[in-house]
């Protein structure tokens, strides 16, 4: 009789713990990244009456007489099924699509979070603006003019520097593929002005010196007479301040020339070859790259004490295609460069993050600069990860290690900025699971309150 009073109070013990989780799951239905539990029974010991026997020659076996002592909570798992995503359209805003957890730094202490709600301090670092713990990636290094991302390196805080200078850039490429029309009138001695105007082919780029300065980089075309696969082309930055610019250009020198050049084409206007005022010629095959230089003003002289001169590349094309390369056929010519390296300075003034957690900066001089990537860890048995508050979590001895990485790699899920992950409890199992949790709690006590009877039973027999 004794037995069933101690099986009602474990009974009701343990579904107050069942209902307990299940009053924090319903508590936190709206706290972002937030993953719900759930509780396990299991029986606890039975007391032998009798054992089992085995059959003999007269006689079948006998199973064993037990009496179950009750019941015992066998685990509350915290259960990391995906949440939704919500749109918040807020660029700090990161939540991840499959597995894996954020990374938060706390002096030396590291947590991990679903919960991608960051923003930027006063120092630009990125943060949990909830407890200040930041957060871990790696960022970006300037290599050659590069900016490039070690992730196989250590994490550290990721700072995104917010209304910083982007240095400006000289061009040093410009890239060409217009066509020229192959009816382009030739221009002949005596010819007018209005001639000329139809018989040239003027393009316009704008070009950057070291300062950031624009130039108007001018290339004309026009028909060499007599020839009728041959144009002649004429360079000149900022041609309205010719004299003050000098420009030259030729192949793989602009000492000793002058600022123009002749194209070749073959019969079937796919670029032949490109001679320079010097008499050099580019080589039969690759890429045509003609070097132009130009005076930079209120520039310091160079070491000879003559004035700084840029030098920038102008690509012309590969030699026999048609592709991204100045061509000659019968139809309108077209536009101009398509391409060029340089910018003048920037201050940055935004950044967005992909989904690969990479932060890519947006200056103001039209730049994209990688700034840093932010790192994500996975567990062998993330369910072993035990909660430390503020929806974090920390190692245990039965997570195992965390593996860090980039996200898409190792089993790492993607992300997606400007969204939240919402919290994964559903208040239909939550409730439903609440009415059965209560029932079995009642019934526990039924249990009880019969055994008392009995009890009250058996003392009432001495009356």
């Amino acid at each position: 009789m004794m037995r069933s009073l101690y099986a009602g109070v474990s009974g009701m013990q343990n579904h107050q713990t069942r209902l307990d989780v299940i009053g924090n799951n319903v508590a936190n239905v709206n706290t972002t990244g937030f993953k719900r539990g759930r509780v396990n029974f299991q029986d606890m010991i039975s007391q032998q009456l009798s054992g089992a026997s085995s059959p003999t020659a007269e006689l079948g076996g006998v199973n064993p007489k037990e009496v179950g002592l009750g019941v015992m909570t066998a685990s509350i798992d915290t259960v990391f099924t995906q949440g939704n995503l919500q749109s918040t359209g807020i660029s700090t805003d990161v939540a991840i699509q499959g597995n894996g957890f954020f990374i938060l730094q706390n002096g030396d202490q590291t947590f991990y979070t679903r919960a991608g709600a960051f923003g930027v301090d006063r120092d630009g670092t990125l943060v949990n603006p909830a407890n200040g713990m930041r957060v871990q990636g790696w960022m970006a290094r300037d290599v050659n003019g590069e900016m490039i991302v070690n992730t196989a390196g250590y994490t550290e805080d990721l700072v995104i520097p917010i209304g910083a200078k982007d240095p400006a850039k000289a061009t040093a490429n410009v890239n060409y593929a217009c066509n020229l029309n192959k009816n382009t009138p030739e221009i002949l001695e005596g010819a007018t002005e209005a001639d000329i105007q139809r018989g040239t082919w003027s393009t316009e780029f704008k070009v950057y010196d070291s300062f950031g300065n624009e130039h108007n980089l001018n290339i004309s075309f026009t028909r060499v007479p007599g020839n009728p696969n041959q144009w002649q082309a004429t360079v000149n930055v900022d041609p309205e301040n010719e004299v003050a610019t000098q420009t030259r250009v030729g192949l793989g020198t602009t000492d000793g020339v002058g600022d123009t050049f002749l194209i070749n084409f073959d019969n079937t206007g796919t670029l032949q070859s490109v001679t320079d005022t010097a008499g050099n010629v580019t080589n039969p095959e690759g890429q045509v790259i003609l070097q132009a230089s130009f005076d930079v003003a209120n520039a310091n002289p160079d070491e000879n004490g003559n004035p700084y001169r840029q030098t920038l590349n102008i690509n012309l094309g590969t030699i026999g295609s048609q592709q991204n390369t100045i061509t000659q056929s019968a139809a309108q010519s077209s536009t101009k460069a398509y391409s060029q390296d340089g910018y003048g300075m920037g201050y940055l003034e935004n950044f967005k993050i992909d989904s690969t957690g990479t932060i890519t900066g947006v200056y103001s001089n039209g730049t994209n600069r990688t700034i840093g990537q932010i790192a994500l860890a996975s567990f062998t048995n993330q369910g072993g990860l035990e909660k430390a508050g503020d929806n974090t979590y920390v190692e245990s001895n039965n997570s195992g290690l965390a593996n860090i990485g980039v996200s898409g790699v190792a089993g790492k899920g993607s992300l997606m900025a400007g969204a939240l992950e919402m919290s994964n409890v559903d208040l239909t199992e939550q409730f439903t699971d609440m009415i059965v949790t209560q029932r079995g709690f009642q019934a526990s006590s039924k249990t009880i309150q019969t055994a008392d009877v009995l009890l009250d039973t058996v003392l009432s027999l001495k009356r």
